[in-house]
């Protein structure tokens, strides 16, 4: 018989490690002991042997005499059928005992302006609900898709808090970041944290739709240009619609070991991304809300650029980025060709 660890039988079926080798030494020593040959340190574990039954007193207390261990494993199969039961019964009653509260909750007033199959949340604290509801009642699937990466430590603690839940009861989870995230100190401890309960995290260096889909019964996704509302869609042609862009983006994404030395590159994929973005006409503004990071830390990554380039202005560090480009550009293709 394999030694019992707390959590695997309940605690009064649990055959501790004192009393293990006392049962062997008795065992050892022809299957009996004396009364009086028992140390009084081995007291508590031939009460627990006792106990158990797998120890038995013989009459007049002067003797005990060890018992086959399936005498033991037939009492704890049957306590633990007997348990089983008992909670198979209670699982029943839950439902009731809740019915009242889910009914409740099921008639609440959402706050949301419903048109056909598209509702609108017109505030930020109205959508932080909905989705909160949404991963709480998601059964099978949560696709997100979130482009940036700066996200407010709180949001994520929030996420946390939402998506292990979810993630321990069964439920599959695939999100995509761009490649910002990973010099993102909480999202990448968000991502190394949810990654061992079954989440898979992935980067994909390409501008994409913002979109939560849940079941693929209901997506969600931005309905004004600052975020400040949200569509929550439930057609299925389009739901079908974006889960084919989410597969698609997923295909060309990058895979992460979250959490490992090299899952963290330095600040130049950012600088490199926004470098790209300001060559390509987007202002500190546009570029930020690209990418998903405060005008800050676009701020901070310009004035690097600047200082490099020696620009004076934004305009001109973009117009030295494009010639750049453009000559590194025909240099590859100088290249190809005499390759």
């Amino acid at each position: 018989m394999s030694r019992a660890e707390p959590g695997f039988l309940p605690e009064d079926l649990v055959l501790d490690l004192a009393a293990r080798d006392l049962y062997l030494s008795v065992v050892a020593q022809g299957g009996w002991v004396k009364s009086a040959e028992v140390r009084s340190q081995d007291r508590p574990a031939l009460v627990r042997l006792l106990e158990l039954g797998l120890v038995r007193g013989l009459p007049g207390g002067a003797f005990y005499s060890a018992i086959s261990p399936r005498a033991y494993l037939g009492q704890a199969v049957w306590a633990l059928r007997e348990r089983a039961a008992g909670l198979l019964q209670q699982a029943e009653e839950v439902p009731a005992l809740l019915d009242d509260l889910a009914q409740a909750y099921d008639a609440a007033p959402r706050r949301i302006e419903c048109t056909g199959t598209v509702e609108t949340v017109q505030d930020r604290d109205s959508i932080r609900h909905r989705i909160a509801q949404l991963v709480a009642d998601a059964e099978t699937e949560i696709l997100t898709a979130q482009p940036g990466g700066d996200r407010p430590p709180d949001h994520l603690a929030w996420a946390m808090a939402q998506d292990v839940p979810f993630l321990r009861g069964g439920g599959v989870m695939r999100t995509l970041y761009q490649p910002v995230a990973r010099t993102d100190p909480a999202t990448s401890a968000y991502a190394a944290a949810v990654t061992p309960y079954g989440a898979r995290i992935r980067v994909l260096d390409e501008d994409f739709q913002r979109m939560l889909i849940f079941d693929r019964a209901v997506a969600v996704i931005p309905a004004s240009a600052d975020m400040g509302s949200a569509a929550f869609v439930r057609d299925p042609t389009a739901i079908e619609l974006l889960v084919e862009l989410f597969e698609r983006d997923w295909q060309r994404a990058e895979r992460v070991a979250w959490g490992a030395p090299q899952a963290t590159p330095d600040g130049g994929v950012v600088t490199d991304r926004i470098a790209r973005l300001l060559a390509g006409g987007l202002s500190r503004r546009g570029i930020a809300a690209r990418l998903g990071l405060s005008e800050r830390t676009v701020a901070a990554h310009l004035a690097r650029l600047r200082e490099e380039y020696d620009a004076e202005t934004l305009f001109q560090l973009g117009w030295l980025m494009r010639g750049a480009g453009e000559r590194g550009a025909a240099a590859r293709g100088r290249a190809a060709g005499q390759g």
